[in-house]
């Protein structure tokens, strides 16, 4: 797997379009983090690390009650084709009402936070 963050991202959307409840992961750092983000935001339920035989996963809670919070993830840049921003440039996503995810030198961040902060960096996702 060459890009596990796209992986991730990918993961979620089939689980909505499929019409699950939740869809497992596997762990590291940035996809916890992740998850944490959009927790947080309100685009996903729960989400919950678990570890079986020596191997941890990610267990995320795509809805809450009839419908899922997020209608579309856009992975923005790619292994093959990085995408950097400066602190001015940060893209709103639809007009606000969206977000994205920077990875910056203070970790993984909403664009609204790397803005108050001053802080660029990698443009990892898209989520509205």
């Amino acid at each position: 797997m060459t890009d596990p963050i796209a992986d991730m991202l990918t993961r979620i959307r089939n689980a909505i379009a499929a019409g699950r409840e939740s869809v497992v992961v596997p762990h590291s750092k940035i996809k916890e983090s992740l998850a944490s983000i959009l927790k947080q935001n309100n685009f996903i339920a729960d989400y919950r690390v678990e570890e079986v035989d020596g191997f941890k996963t990610i267990i995320i809670t795509v809805k809450e009650g009839d419908r899922p919070a997020i209608s579309s993830l856009q992975r923005v840049s790619k292994p093959g084709r990085r995408v950097y921003t400066s602190s001015k440039d940060i893209p709103l996503v639809l007009g606000g009402r969206g977000m994205v995810i920077l990875s910056t030198s203070g970790g993984l961040m909403t664009g609204r936070e790397a803005r108050q902060k001053g802080l660029g960096g990698e443009l990892i996702c898209k989520v509205w």
